[in-house]
């Protein structure tokens, strides 16, 4: 074996979730693009519209990104009209997003857009399923 084989693209494990990332993130785009959105921007909302309301903090957590990359995001739908963003009266470090009416209904025209991207896919429901089962399981080990 050759010193070098670890650095062969076949054997990395982070080439192929990355390159599937970025193709299933294009299987997005021609969805989300008339809705005004980038995938960041609208698994953002995702967040939003299952709990309604979120610290920058928690949600961050749940859609792992930094506040580096979801600040500048917020903002973006701050302007768009479809967030709030306020100061916690519990504590002001702690900055609350909440959706306006404008974002709650765009909830209504991004509903079909989870199964028409899933219709793309080329696998079997039984090997989609496994794999968001083994991906959730490797985010899982990265959070604790």
């Amino acid at each position: 074996m050759d010193k070098y084989d670890c650095l062969k693209l076949d054997n990395q494990l982070c080439f192929p979730l990355y390159a599937c990332s970025r193709e299933i993130v294009r299987q997005y785009t021609p969805y989300l693009e008339p809705l005004g959105l980038t995938y960041t921007q609208y698994i953002t909302l995702m967040a939003l519209w299952e709990h309604r309301m979120l610290s920058v903090k928690d949600m961050g957590k749940l859609l792992h990104l930094d506040s580096g990359t979801l600040t500048p995001v917020l903002k973006k739908l701050e302007e768009k009209g479809l967030v709030n963003r306020r100061r916690s009266r519990e504590d002001e470090r702690s900055l609350i997003v909440s959706l306006t009416e404008k974002g709650e209904a765009l909830r209504e025209q991004a509903v079909e857009i989870p199964a028409k991207v899933a219709g793309g896919l080329r696998l079997p429901r039984e090997d989609v399923q496994a794999l968001y089962r083994l991906l959730n399981k490797m985010l899982s080990t990265y959070s604790a």
